[in-house]
């Protein structure tokens, strides 16, 4: 069985999902930095690109979204109708099939469909990622605890994880018989052996909802927030409460009766499953998972095998190698290797979920002779991935060993959220060694040295006590030598101050 743990604190929430006592996806909500997905906005356009088919449209953020042309809605009334797109449904992790839309309407230029100072509602798909604005759609969806709305859709989708055909046609005449006309729906996992009472409920939240946003739309001014997707603990109510989790563990007693009083409402089977933690050990503590959270920030992981995988997250792509390290089997080569890819694709896909690592990935297989072996492991990294809840695009391995695929992304890394950039090595993960920084020292001297005038002879550097070790132990010969050859007298000052990167050299 599977838990959630939540962890409040004044500025920041942690909630953690434990599929078998193993910390599995790890979400972090702060209020300085809170995520903006699924909310929606009325915005107002400022810039329409039509050499990249995309335009800009101010939120009231300190960003302006973007808005691709394939994430505009065609139909008549600028905030409504939904005709598919390759993205998932905002708030929602369901993959679904729907129709796309007619060869007409992709065809559409963003120049006939928009212009700078229109007003239109849209949607957050991606929270601003980097220097990057909010990524948004015109097809706005509204996730509930069994369904998506989908507003001015007529379509019914069904989750692809729902496997059962007899299932999906079950439920799918049932959302045909209670669905409102002009809306279309998507039927989540979570709805699989529910009843008709179940989704009534949702759709009839849904028409509540809906008809408030719709009545804010038409008074609000843009830029303005019209609809704000639920926090990070009724979310994990909303999304990850299946059938398989048998416990949600709060260790703060406001957002614990906040969390029983949302179930209550419009989850009342989950309250009884919601608990109060007032332990004295910190909650993370009890269960081990601040340990789990510092490995997912290092940048090598271990295999049980001895053998062990790298992870580098770049701005572009995210790459992954694959090495046996200590494990040299006992048969032949072709089966240690093909052991040591097995096991690290488990650890890959574990890694992704836990890290939220998305967009291109490419993983660095330890090369396999044998198409058999590509084969297996190609298989396996599918299967793994199956449950996996964000969307995957995967590749097969190519003749160099290469498995290029793709992850959805809505929201930044583990890594990005809790790092920031290194101010020593300015986010190059190297420094350049004391050695290097000697000799750039040493021709500065010279240059500091050929700009002196009239009887100025003094030359006084400042480096870090390292650099200046050397310069008085090991160099110092030189160091004579540079004063003799240029008549300058050259003071050394060690700063305990200046970094690795760090030294200034001036006249006097």
């Amino acid at each position: 069985m599977s838990k959630i743990i939540c962890n409040v604190t004044s500025g920041e929430t942690r909630v953690a999902l434990l599929e078998n006592r193993i910390l599995t996806e790890l979400f972090v909500e702060r209020k300085s930095d809170l995520g903006i997905v699924g909310n929606v906005y009325k915005g107002r356009v400022t810039k329409v690109l039509p050499g990249m088919q995309v335009a800009f449209v101010d939120m009231g953020l300190p960003k302006a979204g973007f808005l691709y042309v394939a994430d505009i809605d065609r139909s008549s009334a600028p905030m409504s109708g939904y005709l598919g797109s390759d993205e998932d449904t905002s708030g929602s992790d369901e993959e679904v099939d729907l129709e796309s839309e007619t060869s007409s309407a992709r065809t559409q230029k963003i120049e006939s469909l928009l212009h700078e100072g229109q007003e239109l509602m849209v949607q957050v798909s991606k929270d601003p990622m980097g220097a990057k604005g909010a990524r948004i759609t015109s097809y706005i969806t509204l996730p509930g605890r069994h369904l998506v709305m989908m507003p001015g859709a007529n379509q019914v989708g069904v989750s692809r994880r729902i496997e059962s055909e007899t299932e999906k046609k079950r439920l799918r005449d049932m959302v045909l018989k209670l669905k409102k006309e002009g809306c279309g729906y998507i039927i989540r996992t979570a709805a699989g052996e529910k009843e008709e009472d179940d989704l009534q409920k949702d759709i009839e939240f849904f028409d509540k909802l809906w008809k408030s946003v719709t009545k804010k739309y038409e008074t609000a001014q843009a830029p303005s927030l019209i609809h704000q997707d639920l926090n990070i603990i009724q979310r994990s109510l909303r999304d990850l409460f299946t059938r398989d989790i048998s416990e949600m563990v709060i260790d703060d007693p406001a957002e614990h009766q906040n969390a029983v009083a949302f179930c209550q409402s419009y989850l009342p089977g989950l309250a009884d499953k919601i608990s109060l933690y007032d332990g004295a050990e910190p909650l993370f503590d009890t269960y081990n998972l601040e340990i789990e959270i510092e490995r997912a920030l290092n940048r090598k992981v271990w295999l049980k095998s001895g053998g062990y995988i790298v992870i580098d997250q770049t701005e572009a792509l995210t790459a992954i190698d694959v090495n046996t390290g200590k494990f040299v089997g006992k048969n032949d080569q072709e089966e240690t290797i093909l052991r040591t890819n097995l096991e690290a694709v488990r650890e890959i896909v574990y890694q992704l979920r836990l890290r939220n690592i998305g967009g291109l990935i490419i993983i660095d297989f330890i090369d396999m002779e044998k198409d058999e072996s590509k084969e297996k492991v190609y298989a396996a990294l599918n299967q793994a991935l199956k449950s996996d809840r964000s969307r995957s695009n995967i590749l097969k391995i190519s003749e160099l060993g290469l498995v290029e695929m793709t992850r959805k992304r809505a929201r930044e890394s583990l890594m990005r959220t809790l790092t920031t950039t290194c101010p020593y090595c300015d986010g190059r993960g190297v420094i350049k060694s004391s050695l290097t920084k000697l000799y750039e020292v040493y021709r500065e001297i010279r240059r500091v040295a050929a700009r002196r005038q009239g009887g100025e002879r003094m030359v006084t550097v400042a480096v870090p006590p390292n650099v200046a070790d050397l310069m008085f132990e090991e160099e110092s010969s030189y160091l004579d030598r540079l004063e003799t050859e240029l008549n300058v007298t050259i003071a050394i000052n060690p700063d305990e101050k200046l970094s690795q990167e760090d030294f200034e050299v001036r006249l006097g």
